[in-house]
């Protein structure tokens, strides 16, 4: 079962589907723990089920089987509808293509999550969310009249805003050109690190992979290091910490 301890335990998790060619096995049967403000990468080739996982750890989709807990909440348990409740409380998301709302301006694509969460001080937080990551000069900016490292710092910024206890990272410098990539890298590990936020990265890039406590390997749907998926570290909030 969940442990408060850990924001993040999958156990056994599996994930089928049907093709022309019968069942294929995206992700089989892999566990996992991430300690509370712990940053861990997922890395391995493309088709190797890496986002697959992100997904099921996120309670996008549903596992064929196996269970995942967040924090002591089995998402896995729940419809559709507790888990987006769920994920709209504790989970900030970053993804390679942004997601940003074509018709909304950078500040407002951060309130809206503050917005959705009843948040009474939202503007104050999304302008203050803004300014950390360096466009407290581009509120009133779309997306179409910005850069790929500025949409991704927006992004950044509605991710941290609400304050999650999980970060989820999708080739989050996909999109950019190496520079632009490191500096967006060197933004993000900072933010978490200075909000305590436990970060799950996937990423095709070695070098954001190292900066992580931790990388698990993923092949063929299955973790190649599977110790290192359990080893967790004694995470700095734990019930014995001073």
């Amino acid at each position: 079962m969940g442990n408060p301890r850990f924001v993040l335990t999958a156990e056994h998790l599996t994930k089928k589907v049907t093709s022309l060619e019968g069942a294929l096995t995206i992700l089989d049967d892999v566990s996992l723990k991430i300690g509370r403000g712990e940053t861990a990468a997922i890395v391995g080739p493309s088709g190797a089920g890496k986002s697959t996982l992100l997904a099921l750890l996120a309670g996008l989709d549903d596992p064929t089987s196996g269970k995942v807990w967040l924090n002591d909440i089995e998402l896995s348990a729940l419809d559709e509808d507790g888990r987006a409740a769920v994920r709209n409380r504790e989970v900030g998301f970053i993804f390679q293509s942004f997601h940003l709302l074509p018709s909304l301006t950078a500040l407002e694509n951060v309130l809206l999550p503050l917005e959705l969460a009843g948040e009474t001080s939202a503007d104050a937080k999304a302008r203050q969310a803004l300014t950390e990551v360096g466009l407290e000069h581009r509120l009133r900016h779309y997306p179409r009249q910005l850069s790929g490292g500025e949409k991704q710092r927006v992004a950044i910024a509605r991710a941290f805003v609400t304050g999650p206890s999980l970060l989820f990272a999708d080739e989050p410098t996909g999109n950019l050109d190496n520079t632009t990539g490191a500096r967006i890298l060197s933004l993000l590990f900072s933010l978490n690190a200075r909000n305590r936020t436990t970060l799950v990265i996937v990423t095709h890039d070695l070098e954001a992979a190292r900066r992580c406590d931790r990388m698990l390997e993923i092949a063929n749907g299955r973790l190649t290091n599977p110790d290192a998926a359990l080893a967790v570290l004694t995470p700095p909030d734990s019930d014995d910490a001073p």
